[in-house]
């Protein structure tokens, strides 16, 4: 068929579907109509058609069409009355009436249960739970928070996770699914909506929470959106003390005191940046730290519990520490709530306090004395490590940068360094803070490390470790990881170039990027995202251990350390893990496990850790084997801020 124009010519089966079309567009009377033509052109000829071709049937013309009629009414439901015109047409109406009271019950019954359906669909329908996990917006870390909380929970006592943001609830739940398996879909409920809202978030029944986590997202706007989420939170519970404890994390530190205001008294703020900026201070100088620390913050082994301290009670600390033959003491929570990480061996362990170990539950721990496992024999004595000033290199920078400055400068040694070399988005000259060691002052040099020529002309030979931080999100149109990579590569080949293994400290955001990490054992690389949660879903799990960790991320008190095994082993020597202990006890530590170096370079795996191991457990120790303690730390390189010039030869001039 051709246009009137003489175009192209339309094809007969389009040009009719699209005249349907255009009829069915109309009204829904139209619709009805063409319904009704339809069965009608169906039903009649077939009916006639049965007629005619049964030989049962009547002979006359006007019987054929009274049988006709009977199957096409009885077809239709419309009646199978026969007789008189009117009665054949009242019986009609009937069945018209019939059906169209029919049809429109079932329709109003469908667009119900559609509707009911989208509703539950967008996420906006009440939860009744109760003593569920309620987490609120949605970051990079709200899958590892998640699946930790799944992990975490004891199989005979579920509890439900609430997640509330404003994401659209099938994506929630195919993210989630895809990082905690299956397992998500029973035990999360999500829900659709902005958290920021007390309306919304009065749907997920907060005060019958037994914990409430604010998330901030990756907008420039994150932490303005925790505080709201948190005043909407106190809107919902009104000024009632016995709410649920709350956890938030912010970035930027300057809204600490108004979310700690508005987390009321039972809340905790994280300070995400400065948890990552810690975290990558402390790996300096301590290959191998992040890999301690993550096996210490997922639920996949042993972490940090509460113990009954009622056998110690008005006895010294450091008697707790050989008396647990499945666990580890790290410390004391005291009757009026304050946490003491490796406290000195004769504090004396009050009645109501609980002891810090790391176990695998909270339930599996037990007491037994253990001191006969000791053989004073084995163990070293005791030898300062040598402590000198320490040279490194920071390529990149982003907004942690200057806390992980801050961090450094915090322990800083006379004649220690760090030279600074970034790219053009760096910032001018950052004064150094009131109460910070005093150094030179912090330049910059601009250059432009995203030219692969740059890169592999640094001169590594001078740094005794090398800092990689990438790019903040929306500086450029790629992955921050990207640039990392890039660089970590760069840094190999100038590795592979001089055979010189170089100690690196990088930062990445997704997790998925870690094993492509060209990166050697000696390294450490840091999930910042993942870490983050991790340690939230502890502190979710229990409100009492926060303190705890906040010690062990700053730069001051007790912190995870590695140490080399023969200062507390003689090398060759074959010994219990009592020993350790025993021999950690001697020098003021709390030995909570060890990471063995053969079985370390052999690639992927534990990488050599092994966190709580029994006190009886016996093997051979070597010279190159690390002992993980919780310790005082006084062996962190120290350093002082390099001026500008220094960054200039670390390019080579």
């Amino acid at each position: 068929m051709e246009s009137a124009k003489g175009g192209p010519r339309v094809p007969l089966r389009d040009w009719a579907r699209y005249r349907f079309d255009r009829t069915l567009a109309r009204s829904t009377g139209t619709l009805m109509g063409w319904l009704v033509i339809t069965c009608l052109a169906v039903v009649v000829p077939v009916s006639l058609l049965l007629v005619w071709t049964d030989p049962g049937s009547p002979t006359s013309l006007s019987g054929r069409l009274i049988a006709a009629w009977r199957i096409s009414a009885e077809t239709l439901r419309l009646g199978a009355a026969t007789g008189t015109p009117l009665r054949l047409v009242l019986s009609a109406v009937l069945g018209l009436v019939a059906l169209l009271c029919v049809s429109t019950l079932v329709g109003v019954i469908t667009t119900g249960l559609a509707e009911r359906m989208a509703e539950l669909s967008r996420g906006r329908s009440t939860v009744l739970e109760q003593g569920h996990v309620l987490v609120l917006g949605w970051s990079d870390q709200v899958t590892t928070v998640v699946g930790e909380l799944i992990a975490a929970q004891a199989p005979r006592r579920p509890r439900a996770i609430v997640l509330l943001a404003d994401r659209d609830k099938a994506e929630m739940e195919e993210a989630l699914t895809a990082r905690a398996g299956p397992v998500a879909r029973a035990r999360v409920i999500c829900r659709s909506g902005p958290a920021s809202d007390p309306d919304v978030l009065a749907l997920v029944s907060p005060r019958s929470a037994s914990t409430v986590v604010v998330l901030p997202s990756a907008e420039p706007t994150a932490d303005a959106e925790v505080l709201r989420i948190l005043l909407a939170l106190r809107a919902v519970l009104g000024e009632d003390t016995d709410g649920p404890p709350v956890l938030a994390a912010i970035r930027d530190d300057r809204y600490r005191a108004p979310a700690r205001l508005a987390a009321g008294p039972r809340g905790t703020v994280l300070e995400a940046d400065t948890v990552t900026a810690r975290l990558i201070a402390q790996c300096v100088g301590r290959p191998g730290l992040s890999l301690v620390l993550r096996d210490l913050l997922d639920f996949a082994g042993d972490e940090f519990h509460l113990a009954d301290a009622t056998a110690f009670h008005h006895g010294p600390f450091g008697s707790t520490l050989l008396n647990h033959p499945n666990s580890c003491v790290v410390g004391l929570l005291t009757p009026d709530g304050r946490a003491l990480l490796n406290p000195p061996a004769d504090t004396v362990v009050l009645p109501g306090s609980r002891l810090i170990v790391l176990a695998r539950d909270g339930d599996s721990t037990r007491v037994e004395d253990c001191r006969h496992l000791v053989d004073a024999s084995v163990i070293a004595e005791a030898r300062p490590e040598p402590a000198g000033p320490s040279r490194l290199l920071l390529l990149g920078w982003n907004r942690r940068a200057p806390l992980v400055l801050e961090q450094l400068r915090s322990t800083a040694r006379p004649g220690s360094v760090v030279e600074v070399v970034a790219d053009s988005a760096v910032p001018g000259p950052r004064e150094a803070d009131g109460g910070q060691p005093a150094g030179p002052d912090v330049r910059f040099r601009s250059v432009p490390l995203s030219r692969p020529e740059i890169l592999l002309d640094l001169d590594l030979d001078p740094y005794d470790g090398v800092i990689v931080l990438g790019p903040d999100r929306g500086d450029g149109p790629d992955h921050p990881d990207d640039w990392t990579l890039v660089t970590l590569l760069a840094v190999r080949l100038l590795e592979q170039r001089t055979g010189r293994e170089t100690r690196v400290v990088t930062e990445l955001v997704d997790d998925r990027n870690r094993p492509l990490a060209p990166v050697n054992s000696g390294s450490d690389v840091i999930v910042s995202g993942m870490l983050v949660g991790l340690l939230m879903a502890q502190i979710a799990q229990n409100q009492h251990l926060a303190p705890v960790f906040e010690e062990l991320f700053s730069a001051e008190g007790n912190n995870v350390c590695l140490r080399p095994a023969d200062a507390y082993i003689h090398p060759g020597a074959e010994a219990t893990f009592a020993d350790v202990v025993a021999a950690a006890w001697d020098r003021g530590e709390c030995a909570i496990g060890y990471r063995r170096q053969d079985i370390a370079r052999a690639g992927p795996g534990d990488h050599g850790i092994r966190l709580n191991p029994p006190k009886g457990e016996r093997r051979v120790w070597n010279a190159e084997d690390q002992v993980v303690v919780v310790a005082t730390d006084h062996h962190l390189p120290s350093i002082a801020i390099g001026p500008d010039e220094s960054a200039t030869s670390a390019c080579g001039g």
